[in-house]
């Protein structure tokens, strides 16, 4: 068992951010970091099932932004390399809420620097900059709402719901480093600003191709292929009902019902694998394994 463990743990190892080996998320002792232990937010990114359904979920959301698409379009090479982007992406997340404030700073300059340079124009002839401040917003309102809705679909449905509003408001801290502004801070402000901000949204071409990559994407062995194609589609399952329809993704209600299922017995197999993610390694900074 103790084989099957570790070679779990090793490919799952290999998506995340502590693959690029950049960060020791060990040290220095007692650092808490920008959260610390007892925060929502160590609780809602610490289990790795569930946000990696979340940060599926929230890439097919973040493309229906027309701006936000342009800019990942334009300047990622994700067509080549959607592994590295993904441990990128996963090493910014996990650095920032259990990194130390050393590290945790580094990665906020280290984006705000590439934001710059993130600058140019969308087919339809609108300027955008991965530094607007409202784009910002849109990334992030994505991303934590989708964080949120799969730690409560596949971690803790009971999560109070003033827990809920306490996530929101303690990790609108980091869009507001890198330059957000009007950042929603609650269920209530996150509901009204995805609402708002439809409109706005747009599915296209190159949302659909951004898509199909992501649903074609090769899994690290064949062990992990049925595992990673579950993950898939309960990221599909876990999109508003809206976003879903603008993407074309449909899915019966057997098959929600199936996928949901399937995760829910393959989320603790996870769990018992991960004894060294970035949640243990801390846990182990501030002594507390």
């Amino acid at each position: 068992m103790e084989a099957l463990r570790r070679r779990i743990e090793t490919q799952v190892m290999s998506l995340t951010g502590l693959a690029l080996g950049q960060l020791d998320l060990e040290s220095p002792k007692g650092d808490p970091g920008l959260f610390g232990p007892q925060s929502i937010s160590w609780r809602v990114h610490g289990d790795f099932p569930s946000m990696l359904v979340g940060g599926i979920s929230a890439l097919m959301l973040q493309v229906l932004h027309p701006l936000a698409l342009a800019g990942v379009w334009d300047h990622s090479n994700f067509r080549h390399d959607l592994l590295g982007r993904l441990r990128r992406t996963s090493q910014f997340i996990s650095g920032t809420t259990f990194g130390s404030t050393r590290d945790a700073e580094w990665l906020i300059e280290k984006v705000r620097t590439i934001h710059l340079q993130v600058v140019g124009n969308a087919p339809d002839g609108r300027p955008y900059a991965a530094s607007d401040p409202d784009l910002l917003t849109w990334v992030h309102v994505a991303e934590v709402s989708s964080f949120l809705a799969a730690h409560l679909r596949y971690r803790n449905p009971a999560l109070p719901r003033a827990a809920q509003d306490a996530y929101y408001d303690e990790i609108a801290l980091i869009a507001e480093r890198l330059g957000a502004r009007d950042v929603p801070r609650s269920c209530a402000e996150v509901e009204a600003y995805l609402q708002r901000m439809r409109p706005q949204l747009q599915c296209d071409a190159r949302s659909l191709e951004v898509v199909d990559i992501l649903l074609k994407a090769p899994a690290p062995s064949r062990l992990a292929q049925p595992v990673g194609k579950l993950m898939l589609n309960a990221g599909i399952d876990l999109l508003p009902a809206w976003a879903g329809q603008m993407l074309g993704l449909k899915q019966s209600a057997l098959e929600r019902r199936m996928i949901r299922l399937g995760l829910a017995r393959t989320a603790p197999l996870l769990r018992w694998a991960m004894r060294d993610g970035s949640a243990h390694r801390a846990r182990r900074r501030m002594g507390l394994e």
